[in-house]
């Protein structure tokens, strides 16, 4: 359920931008003397800057209807509807209306579109501007989740230093300090790797595994006994 409405948008999405695309390369090849204007923002003809674009909605519209991969196809709305947007801002920094350009409007650059549709499609990119980072924002919380949810699923295991008894604790835990279940006596929770130590005598070096702290054992290098504590 939570991830039906990544897909709907996504579908939707490429359908709206493969109309839009076939809309421009239907007016890309009319025969309007406008067409051998300069668009605006560009600086190329507009015949060649509406074509251009709907071959980037072309591109990202069969991405959204026949892609498997719902990242890259957010990932590839997120960046078009970012160009709509910046090509907006500089329009209107330009005081030119969307409707002079190819960019940043779904309605005809030539003037053709009026009315409820005409509206409806020039704020088209709006719905995919807000929609791609909706569903980006919702996927980096959901893989946000889910890491902590594994964190939490793993877990180690190690012995008690003074009975031996096995304790199993999730990795979120390390370092805490609680009661052994079995003795009751104090321990660290820590991964289960070996530690060393220095022989109080020979000051050779020993290594030993954690669940053995507070074992007494003769040094293997001096044959003395030691105590096998942690490290300082």
């Amino acid at each position: 359920m939570k991830e039906n409405w990544i897909t709907s948008f996504i579908k939707s999405a490429g359908a709206i931008l493969l109309a839009a695309a076939l809309m421009r390369f239907v007016i890309a090849a009319g025969s309007a003397q406008a067409l051998l204007l300069p668009d605006p923002m560009l600086g190329i003809p507009l015949r060649y800057a509406i074509l251009g674009v709907g071959a980037f909605e072309l591109v990202v519209a069969l991405i959204c209807l026949f892609g498997k991969r719902v990242g890259l196809q957010i990932g590839w709305l997120a960046w078009l509807s970012t160009n709509y947007l910046v090509f907006w801002i500089g329009l209107f920094a330009m005081h030119i209306h969307p409707q002079a350009t190819c960019i940043g409007s779904f309605t005809d650059p030539l003037h053709l579109a009026r009315g409820t549709t005409g509206y409806i499609t020039e704020f088209t990119p709006v719905y995919l501007l807000l929609g791609s980072y909706a569903a980006l924002i919702w996927i980096w919380l959901e893989s946000r989740a889910a890491q902590a949810r594994n964190l939490a699923a793993e877990s180690l295991k190690i012995s008690c230093p003074s009975c031996g008894v096995h304790i199993k604790f999730a990795v979120q835990n390390l370092g805490q300090q609680i009661p052994c279940p079995h003795c009751q006596k104090t321990i660290t929770l820590r991964k289960p790797e070996n530690l060393k130590m220095s022989c109080f005598f020979c000051k050779e070096h020993i290594e030993f595994p954690a669940h053995a702290l507070g074992q007494k054992i003769s040094c293997p290098h001096c044959n003395r006994g030691i105590t096998l504590m942690e490290p300082a």
